[in-house]
């Protein structure tokens, strides 16, 4: 089964490619089933190979074609299969599936339905791409293509300015990220004449010494291509606007794709972080401070899809924290996880959204509860999940773990522990502030017709998956049934722990659990109990409330550091000063072309005239020489 591998990207290029010169002669279930048949067909091809995969779990590598070879430079149009990309591939079949699926009664009556579809496969075909490259130029050709279908489906809706202006956000901040990473790459393979990852890898171990200056300064830059990927501190501005599109592009962003492509990135090169402590430290620090951030942000939010934006940064946060100590299956486990979960979410506040008219401000939602049951119920789900309730949901084994590892951890410390727990507390509040804003209290906005079937089937696929997938990687204190990592430990190092720490995971759990259980109390106090407090608080620091609800102010600094110099330069060089120059010599040029064109004016006399004033002047010059 494995040499079917190419099929699993192929499949939905071809699903695109049909719709893109095909889409206005289909109708909308024909459409409909090209978009989500093609990544369903990718799913179960995923499927048989992990099946056979688990039984001989051996890396395989497939080669379909040589792609460039210039000059010493040789890559392939390759794919490499092993236990890291083989996770990734399942999340992103499996749940890209689900979210097509969604799509097809979401988009119902959009008329851009089949050039949705293409857009979404053209979505899942990069990502695929990008997992699956065997040399970091054909990840970047998958990098590049995430990014201009993130552009093509946040603005969508194009015919509204503001969706325009959040699509061109997310391209130009993420390139910034972008040129980063392509600097990192021109620096690997200066140092090693590859770009093949497997070779890289080998070689940067074999070469480099720990805290060598090459390996800081690419990872680094590996790092900064990451960071503008995956929304994280100082390029995460981008993610919150990036709801301008329809929600399961929200989702799919979210969950399966794009934003989660740097925490691949450092995954798949955790030789050369290994190498680069300094790197590596600096990606703890900013997936710690990236969580809290974030964080306080959604606690401030109306919109029910930015304070899911908001939460993913912080997830996302939390993923690099675990890179950043050295606990890389942990991190891929939360990856993981988290797909099941915030795909639900999204979808969930999707159907919520369009079944309430389009209105997305949970403060004018309310009582939704009995009116929607499938959806609450899924929602509240994935809402435990995302809170890391213990014992009940698989957001408690994937969070709890990096929780453990950041204090007991070989590379942990006491503030990674700190930070990660303070936002474990405050992702509790500010979840369920948004399940009892929205779905408990009274109903503001009349519910309009129920969401049908190809809706609601993959909330209830992903809300059992948010329940029960957490049940694979289980902690030492339930009898140290870890099957994921041991399904990663070929591809990924394993985390050492501390001896005078490793016996109180126990504890730690039970801190956990109080702590999440403890933000579910003060939501439900501040939002049920006594819902006029936040109102009370709100105007008693509104300055604060101000800088959580405006993300930090970040937008607000950029644009006085970067945009509106940069608009007031090309104010005023609106005509360009370097044309100017050009268009001088053009004018000059034109001006000595008038003084010859006067010369030749047909009268003989002159002629004569001239040619006598040249000859006097050849004479004089001659005896003056």
């Amino acid at each position: 089964m494995k040499e079917l591998l190419w099929l699993i990207p192929a499949l939905p290029l071809a699903g695109a490619l049909i719709l893109i010169l095909a889409g206005d002669k289909l109708s909308r279930a024909q459409a409909g089933w090209v978009g989500c048949g093609s990544v369903g067909l990718s799913a179960i091809i995923t499927l048989l190979i992990g099946f056979e995969f688990l039984s001989s779990p051996h890396p395989y590598d497939q080669l379909l074609w040589s792609w460039m070879a210039v000059e010493g430079f040789h890559t392939e149009f390759a794919f490499h299969l092993d236990a890291l990309s083989m996770v990734f591939l399942f999340v992103i079949t499996f749940v890209g599936t689900l979210i097509h699926i969604y799509s097809t009664g979401f988009m119902a009556d959009d008329d851009g339905f089949a050039r949705f579809f293409a857009y979404l496969n053209l979505f899942v075909c990069a990502m695929l791409i990008l997992v699956l490259a065997d040399n970091l130029l054909l990840m970047y050709l998958g990098w590049e293509g995430v990014g201009l279908c993130s552009y093509l489906l946040i603005g969508f809706w194009y015919q509204e300015e503001k969706n325009g202006y959040a699509a061109r956000k997310a391209f130009i901040v993420t390139r910034v990220g972008d040129t980063s990473m392509a600097i990192g790459l021109f620096m690997l393979f200066q140092a090693f004449g590859t770009l093949n990852i497997q070779e890289l890898m080998t070689h940067a171990s074999q070469t480099w010494q720990v805290g060598a200056h090459a390996a800081v300064v690419i990872a680094f830059l590996l790092l900064g291509g990451a960071v503008g990927k995956s929304a994280q501190l100082p390029l995460q501005t981008w993610l919150p606007d990036a709801m301008a599109g329809p929600s399961p592009v929200s989702a799919l962003i979210h969950a399966a794709t794009m934003v989660t492509a740097g925490v691949y990135l450092i995954t798949r090169t955790h030789v050369i972080f290994e190498l680069a402590p300094d790197a590596q430290m600096a990606v703890g620090i900013v997936g710690a401070v990236t969580l809290l951030l974030a964080g306080c942000s959604a606690l401030t939010q109306y919109d029910l899809k930015r304070v899911l934006a908001y939460s993913t940064i912080s997830q996302i946060g939390y993923m690099f924290l675990a890179l950043g100590i050295g606990a890389w299956s942990a991190g891929i486990f939360h990856f993981m996880i988290h797909a099941f979960f915030k795909a639900l979410l999204f979808l969930g506040a999707g159907a919520v959204i369009m079944l309430l008219h389009h209105e997305h401000d949970m403060f004018k939602m309310g009582g939704l509860r009995k009116k929607l049951p499938v959806i609450y119920w899924t929602f509240l789900i994935g809402s435990a999940s995302l809170a890391a309730i213990p014992f009940v949901t698989a957001g408690f084994y994937s969070k709890d773990q990096i929780l453990w590892l950041a204090l007991a951890g070989e590379k942990g410390n006491p503030v990674f522990y700190a930070a990660a727990l303070g936002g474990a507390f405050i992702t509790s509040v500010y979840t369920f502030r948004m399940v009892f804003v929205t779905f408990f209290g009274h109903e503001h906005t009349h519910v309009g017709h129920d969401a049908g079937r190809s809706m609601t089937v993959p909330l209830i696929v992903l809300a059992v998956l948010s329940t029960i997938a957490g049940f694979i990687e289980l902690p030492h204190t339930f009898g140290h049934v870890t099957l994921f990592s041991d399904f990663l430990n070929p591809v990924l190092p394993t985390v050492a722990l501390k001896p005078e720490l490793e016996h109180l995971e126990v504890l730690f759990q039970a801190i956990a659990a109080v702590v999440a259980l403890s933000g579910v109390y003060i939501a439900y106090f501040f939002y049920v109990k006594q819902p006029d407090l936040p109102t009370v608080i709100k105007k008693a620091v509104p300055g604060l409330h101000h800088i959580w609800f405006t993300g930090w102010g970040f937008d607000a600094l950029y644009n006085t550091l970067l945009v509106r110099p940069f608009v007031f330069l090309s104010t005023l060089n609106k005509n360009d000063v370097v044309d100017k120059v050009y268009g001088g010599m053009v004018t000059f040029t034109q001006y000595c072309n008038g003084v010859l064109v006067r010369t030749q004016s047909g009268m003989m006399r002159w002629y004569v005239m001239g040619i006598v004033i040249g000859a006097i002047l050849m004479l004089t010059l001659g005896l003056m020489l």
